[in-house]
């Protein structure tokens, strides 16, 4: 039993171990053609499997080699950004001090003028009830309203014009950069820009200051010789800028008389750029001299002196021209000088020693002066007072304030003088329209430093002169609304007194108008010579023997200049 059962054990482990046998191996053939199979498909696919590992690396090279060359090209692209952001930033912060400097210059002459208000009104409150102050104070009230409003007005204008202007031109640039893909183009437009606001606010002034030596005149250079003085007045002979041009001491002399009140640079204006009044008339041989007006802070005479002062100090400069010359004086009066060599003549101390007069834009009846007149007219009464103007020296002599003076002419051409009005002025006048390069030139860098350098304190006595010719007209028979040694004096006197007269006016003045100038052309005959542009257009334009107005030509309706007339009348016609 047991012999059989081991029997059958030992056939059922032989049949197990032969199956096992079987499947091991089934299991290595199977393996076997796994690894057959895995090893051909490596081998056919091994290019496969080489491209898949450097395709990452020759995508990152395109990469990175597109990202530098990107980087190259937006790096300059990206510089221009930031200069035309810099330039932009710039221009405005010049254009902010500009503002500023404007704005400080424009009231300089205001503390001066309102110190000068404050004094004088707490002397009149002591002399008006509280009722007329009030109604005074009210009046002079509306009387600042309309003059802010004048200067809102023409400052929005002008704000308007510029800016109007340059928003179309950065439209334009905007534009043109966009569709050319080229944003240099932006950057020059906000350099340009800077520039223009930087050559106003700080290159300009620093012209301006430059030009001195170039500008009026200069008694040291020896261009001149001292004639002769008087306690208030020193006369100096012109000579010829040219020196081959030679004094006529047989000629027919001109004494020049320069404003009190804006000295007498103007008439020297640029003498090496062929722009001199008195020079005009030197340079034809023509003996030339100019009165000078001592310095009044150092000079007590001048101080307190009249206009009869001013006459007999005339007398004994033309008793010695005679003298020497043999002839009788031209008397050639600039602006207000105009106005009192007409006194001066009318007083009768000239008389046999003047035989011609030439008057330039001098103010005959300022009455007749529209802005003035009605710049006086909404000014209450009370307020048109000189003595607002004047201030006491140091020896106790009292003279007009030249900063106060200045300051009654800013509120008459508010519209043309409020600060932002001048900053946009100058940004037009330095903006050129064609591309050109900006540049300063020399007559509107000594403009300026005349109408800015040469402003002076003035004697009480001739600024009323001129004060009751701008308050008082003259009557209808010609009396003029002043007095020369208590007695009337009439412009019928000039011709009664058989003395030629050329009156020049210019035809675009805003300083003295047209009908204030010509004022004795109502009364007398006058020879009238008409001169475009403004108020120093004779004496700076027109000065310049080349242009088509020079003051040595005949022009027009056979209208004679200045030194036209004189040589004229020295040859006899």
């Amino acid at each position: 039993m047991h012999s059989k059962e081991g029997h059958l054990n030992l056939l059922l482990n032989e049949k197990g171990y032969k199956l096992l046998d079987e499947q091991r191996q089934q299991l290595a053939e199977a393996n076997e053609n796994a690894m057959q199979m895995a090893s051909g498909f490596y081998l056919n696919n091994q290019k496969y499997w080489l491209d898949l590992i450097k395709y990452p690396n020759n995508i990152s090279f395109s990469f990175w080699h597109t990202m530098h060359s990107f980087r190259r090209l937006n790096m300059e692209e990206g510089m221009h950004g930031m200069e035309t952001a810099a330039g932009s930033i710039k221009a405005g912060q010049h254009y902010f001090v500009g503002l500023l400097k404007y704005l400080n210059d424009f009231m300089n002459p205001y503390w001066t003028a309102l110190q000068s208000f404050i004094d004088l009104e707490k002397k009149k409150l002591k002399k008006h009830n509280s009722l007329e102050t009030a109604v005074d104070y009210m009046e002079l009230l509306r009387f600042n309203i309309q003059i802010a409003d004048q200067c809102l007005k023409s400052t929005a204008k002008e704000f308007a014009d510029f800016h109007s202007g340059e928003s179309q031109k950065a439209y334009l640039t905007a534009v043109k950069a966009f569709y050319s893909q080229d944003a240099e183009i932006l950057k020059d437009y906000a350099l340009k820009l800077e520039k223009l606001t930087e050559t106003v606010v700080y290159d300009y002034p620093e012209a301006i200051r430059a030009i001195e030596p170039d500008f009026g005149f200069h008694f040291d250079d020896g261009g001149y010789r001292k004639f002769s003085e008087t306690d208030r007045f020193t006369v100096y002979q012109v000579f010829p800028r040219d020196k081959a041009v030679k004094v006529n001491m047989n000629a027919k002399p001109i004494l020049i008389m320069h404003p009190y009140v804006l000295g007498p640079n103007i008439l020297a204006f640029l003498p090496g750029e062929g722009k001199s009044y008195t020079h005009a008339f030197a340079n034809q041989s023509i003996p030339t001299y100019i009165r000078i007006l001592k310095d009044i802070h150092k000079t007590p005479a001048v101080q307190v002196m009249t206009g009869e002062d001013d006459a007999k100090d005339t007398r004994f400069f033309c008793e010695k021209l005679m003298a020497m010359h043999k002839r009788k004086v031209t008397l050639n009066g600039f602006c207000q000088g105009g106005f009192i060599a007409v006194l001066d003549i009318l007083s009768g101390e000239l008389d046999g020693l003047v035989d011609a007069l030439i008057t330039c834009v001098a103010p005959m009846d300022g009455t007749k002066s529209k802005s003035l007149v009605e710049y006086m007219e909404h000014l209450p009464p009370r307020f048109r007072d000189l003595n607002y103007a004047l201030k006491p020296v140091q020896n106790g002599n009292r003279v007009v304030d030249g900063k106060v003076m200045s300051w009654v002419y800013k509120l008459k051409s508010m519209d043309k003088e409020a600060p932002v009005v001048n900053l946009y002025k100058d940004l037009k006048a330095f903006n050129p329209s064609d591309g050109r390069e900006i540049r300063i030139n020399k007559t509107a860098a000594a403009l300026n430093y005349w109408l800015i350098y040469d402003r002076s304190d003035l004697p009480e006595g001739i600024t009323k002169l001129s004060f009751d010719s701008y308050t008082i007209p003259v009557t209808d028979d010609g009396t003029l609304p002043v007095k020369m040694f208590g007695k009337a004096v009439n412009f019928k006197g000039i011709p009664e007194r058989s003395i030629k007269w050329l009156l020049c006016y210019a035809e675009g003045d805003d300083l003295v108008d047209r009908d204030a100038a010509l004022a004795p052309i109502q009364y007398i005959d006058v020879e009238v010579t008409p001169f475009p542009k403004g108020h120093g257009a004779i004496a700076t334009s027109w000065s310049d023997y080349k242009t088509e107005y020079a003051i040595n030509k005949t022009f027009g309706n056979g209208y004679r200049g200045p030194v036209r007339f004189q040589m004229d009348i020295d040859a006899g016609k």
